[in-house]
């Protein structure tokens, strides 16, 4: 807490505040530190960066998309953003409850509300700083963990070469871009009971809209008929076989990537949980998902674009 408040003072506008003037809630997060900050001016969440973010999150970037999805009305607005120090202070917003892995599935509406959330999002028609690429961050990750001298999942090398269908899939028909969350962890999603808010821009960037519902899907567990609540209310009807077929393969795709983000965070010694668990374990629903009888109905149905 005194880490909180000491970086809670160098923002500009809350110099003058005592430790006395303010009471802090520590919060949820993987990699960084979150704090609720209640000050007689009103509440904020502080996010104050983790160990060997710098190494993978630009800035500079982040500040910017956070504050476009504030404009847009799916974020809180931003209070400061520092692209150099990583320091961020947003709108707290109390009257909704952090989602979870185990609340996303079962409260009423809310594969609904996060697809509702997501097309205003990706339809705004406004622009985010970088392009979010899935194979190329895959090399990038890579490279990272060589630096690192980490280890790798046994076969993590021969599912990326089976992706290769995939990958061939997606780029039969690219997608138009879309500013996109990249990262939709359920705990990035506040639910008021009528919307969902969107939190955390660390890895946003233009990018297949798809990409997130997929992404949402496989963070929370959501049975098929939670997949088609949520697509539904996206596109405001029964998506098509190559829509869903889009966002089964990002399911796999998002896991193939985290896998190595959750190695990164493994050889930084980060604290916060078992990360060579959480990342072994995505690297084989991952394997599971692309060995699915189902899985390749999906391929072909995005590659003929039906």
């Amino acid at each position: 807490m005194d880490d909180a408040y000491k970086h809670l003072i160098t923002i500009p506008g809350f110099e003058h505040l005592s430790e006395s003037d303010v009471t802090f809630q520590r919060q949820g997060g993987l990699t960084n530190l979150v704090y609720r900050a209640e000050t007689p001016d009103g509440v904020y969440a502080l996010r104050i960066p983790g160990k060997g973010t710098e190494e993978i999150i630009d800035r500079a970037v982040e500040a910017h998309n956070a504050g476009v999805a504030a404009d847009v009305g799916v974020s809180p607005e931003v209070i400061h953003a520092d692209p150099d120090s990583g320091l961020m202070m947003s709108r707290f917003v109390d009257d909704a409850v952090t989602m979870t892995p185990e609340t996303f599935p079962t409260t009423v509406g809310a594969p609904g509300r996060v697809g509702a959330a997501l097309n205003k999002l990706h339809t705004s028609g406004e622009t985010f700083q970088f392009r979010f690429e899935l194979f190329a961050m895959i090399d990038d990750y890579l490279s990272v963990l060589d630096k690192l001298g980490a280890d790798l999942p046994d076969g993590y090398h021969d599912v990326v070469r089976e992706a290769g269908a995939v990958r061939e899939a997606l780029d039969a028909h690219p997608a138009d871009l879309a500013p996109c969350h990249c990262d939709p962890l359920c705990e990035n999603f506040l639910d008021d009971g009528t919307r969902m808010w969107i939190i955390d821009w660390e890895y946003s960037g233009m990018n297949d809209p798809l990409w997130d519902l997929g992404d949402v899907s496989v963070e929370a567990g959501f049975s098929p008929e939670q997949d088609m609540e949520m697509m539904a209310a996206y596109f405001g009807g029964t998506p098509s076989d190559a829509q869903m077929g889009r966002m089964v393969i990002y399911k796999a795709m998002c896991d193939l990537l985290w896998t190595l983000w959750g190695l990164i965070q493994h050889a930084n010694d980060n604290p916060v949980e078992d990360f060579w668990a959480y990342a072994t374990g995505r690297f084989d629903r991952c394997k599971t998902l692309m060995a699915d009888a189902q899985f390749n109905s999906h391929v072909e149905a995005v590659k003929e674009n039906r």
